[in-house]
C-alpha cells in the first residue's frame, strides 16, 4: 500500500503540474487576446483598377462579396437600389438565372444581395477551393447581366410587392426611416425601401436599373472584399476576371453625391400595427469616428449582456418602469455622417414612459452623474461591441468594402480599441451636453394620441 505521505507528495506534485498548465494556457490567451487587433486586419491593394482588401482565417469556407457605391442615397429616382439588388444573380450574357443557381448548389455555396443607404453588396459564400468559380461569376454579375423584360416583371416587381406589404406592417423600420428622413433630408435621408405608396412606375423598369448599373458598376465606385482567403489567390483571379469592368459610366445617369447635412426636427405618422418612438443626434462617422459617440451608445444599451440580469445600462433601467418596452441606443455611421439612435417600441403608453426616462437618463450623462463602475462597463462593453462586429461575418465584410470605396481604406479594429480607451467622464459629459443642447430629431410612429412630442420630452427640434 502506498503510505499517507507519498499520496500527500503525489497530489501536490499533480497540483503543481495543473497550476502550471493552468498559468501556461491563461498566457496563451492573453497572447492570443492582445494580438487579436492584428487578425482583423485587411491588407488592401489595386489589382485591375480594382480595390481588393483581404485577409486570410485559414478557415475551409471563404466569403467574397463586391461592395459597390450603389445604396439608396445615391440613387437620382426611387427604387433604382432596390432593382439592382433583386436583379443580381438573374441571367447574364453567359449563363441563365437557373444555371447559376444549379452551379452554385452544386458546389455547396450561398448566395446573397442586399443594400444599405450607401452601399449595394454582392455576397459569395463558397468551400475555399471553388473561389475561381466565385470571382468569375461575381465579375460576371457586374459587367454582363441582361436586365431582361420577363425578369423586372415575373422576379423584381413580385419580390419589392411582398417586400413593400412587410414593411408596411413594421413600425420600427418605419420610426427608423422616418428619422433618417428628418435628419438629413436627401441622399443618406431617403428611404432605404420604397413603401407602397411611393410612385415608382414612372421612375423603375428594366432599362432604368441597367442605367443605374452602369453608373454603379465601375472601377472607382466598387471593392472587392475577400474573407478566408490569400492575398495571391485573390489577386490572381481579380486580375484575370475583373478586367473588363469600366473605368468610367457606361450610362447618362448620374449617382447623387451631395455631402450629408444634419438638419433634425420631428415627424408623425400615425398608425395601427404598434408603436415605435426614435430619438436621434449627430453621431459618429466612418471618417471620423468619434470613440465618446461609441461608449455612449453602449451606456445607453438597451438589452441586458447578461441573463438574469436587469442590466447596467441606462436604457434597460429606463425601460423597468415601462411594461412591454423595449429601448436600444445605437449609433449608425455613414461615410461622411452618423445618427445615435434611442428608440423605443411598445404599447403607446409604456413608449411615452420608457422615452422620458430615456432623456432624464442621458441629461444625467450631461450633467456628470455616471458612475466610475458604470463607465468602466461601458467601455469595456463598446470595446466588445467593436471587436465582435469584426470578426468573420456579413458586417465585417461591408464595413471593410464601404471603408475603401468611401474613404480608401478599410475601417481598422485596432484604432478604434485604443481611441475608445481613451474616453474619460469629462469627455463624456461634454459629448452628451453637446446633443442635449443641439437640434435633435423625434420620429414617432403609431398612436399621436399618447406618444409625446419632441417637445414635451426636453428636447430641441
Amino acid at each position: 500500500m502506498f503510505s499517507r505521505s507519498a499520496l500527500s507528495r503525489g497530489a501536490q506534485l499533480v497540483a503543481r503540474r495543473q497550476g502550471c498548465s493552468q498559468l501556461a494556457q491563461r498566457r496563451g490567451y492573453a497572447a492570443a487576446a492582445s494580438s487579436a487587433p492584428s487578425a482583423f486586419t485587411y491588407d488592401t491593394s489595386d489589382v485591375a483598377g480594382i480595390k481588393v482588401a483581404t485577409r486570410d482565417s485559414h478557415g475551409p469556407t471563404t466569403k467574397l462579396a463586391i461592395v459597390a457605391k450603389g445604396g439608396t442615397r445615391y440613387q437620382p429616382a426611387p427604387g433604382l437600389t432596390v432593382g439592382l439588388e433583386e436583379f443580381a444573380f438573374k441571367s447574364t450574357k453567359k449563363r441563365t438565372a437557373l444555371r447559376i443557381v444549379r452551379e452554385a448548389e452544386l458546389l455547396g455555396g450561398q448566395l446573397l444581395a442586399y443594400h444599405t443607404r450607401e452601399a449595394l453588396v454582392l455576397e459569395a459564400s463558397f468551400l475555399r477551393e471553388d473561389i475561381p468559380y466565385f470571382a468569375e461569376l461575381l465579375a460576371e454579375v457586374i459587367t454582363q447581366t441582361r436586365y431582361t423584360t420577363f425578369e423586372f416583371h415575373e422576379d423584381v416587381e413580385r419580390v419589392l410587392k411582398i417586400k413593400q406589404a412587410k414593411l408596411e406592417h413594421d413600425v420600427s423600420a418605419l420610426a427608423l426611416d422616418s428619422a433618417h428622413s428628418v435628419a438629413f433630408h436627401t441622399g443618406l435621408g431617403t428611404s432605404l425601401y420604397p413603401t407602397s405608396t411611393t410612385p415608382l412606375k414612372s421612375y423603375l423598369n428594366e432599362f432604368s436599373v441597367a442605367d443605374y448599373a452602369g453608373a454603379v458598376y465601375t472601377k472607382p465606385n466598387v471593392a472587392l472584399v475577400g474573407d478566408g482567403a490569400t492575398s495571391a489567390a485573390l489577386h490572381k483571379w481579380t486580375e484575370q476576371f475583373f478586367k473588363d469592368v469600366p473605368t468610367s459610366p457606361s450610362s447618362a445617369v448620374t449617382l447623387n453625391t451631395k455631402p450629408t447635412t444634419y438638419y433634425g426636427g420631428e415627424q408623425r405618422t400615425a398608425h395601427t400595427a404598434g408603436n415605435s418612438l426614435v430619438i436621434a443626434f449627430p453621431g459618429s462617422s466612418f471618417g471620423e469616428f468619434k470613440p465618446e459617440v461609441a461608449v455612449l451608445a453602449a451606456l445607453l444599451g438597451g438589452q441586458p449582456n447578461v441573463k438574469w440580469s436587469s442590466g447596467f445600462t441606462l436604457l434597460s433601467k429606463a425601460t423597468a418602469s415601462a411594461p412591454g418596452a423595449v429601448a436600444s441606443g445605437t449609433n449608425l455611421a455613414y461615410s461622411d455622417a452618423g445618427l445615435l439612435t434611442i428608440q423605443v417600441t411598445g404599447p403607446a403608453a409604456s413608449v411615452r414612459t420608457a422615452a422620458e426616462e430615456a432623456v432624464k437618463a442621458l441629461k444625467s450623462i450631461s450633467e456628470g452623474t455616471v458612475s466610475k463602475e458604470d463607465l468602466t462597463k461601458a467601455v469595456a462593453k463598446a470595446k466588445f461591441d467593436a471587436l465582435e462586429a469584426s470578426q468573420s461575418g456579413v458586417s465585417t465584410l461591408l464595413s471593410a468594402g464601404s471603408g475603401i470605396i468611401h474613404t480608401g481604406k478599410p475601417f481598422q479594429i485596432a484604432e478604434t480599441v485604443q481611441s475608445i480607451n481613451g474616453v474619460t467622464a469629462d469627455k463624456l459629459k461634454t459629448t452628451a451636453k453637446s446633443l442635449i443642447d443641439g437640434k435633435a430629431t423625434v420620429a414617432a410612429v403609431g398612436d399621436l394620441n399618447v406618444l409625446p412630442f419632441g417637445e414635451e420630452l426636453g428636447l430641441k427640434v
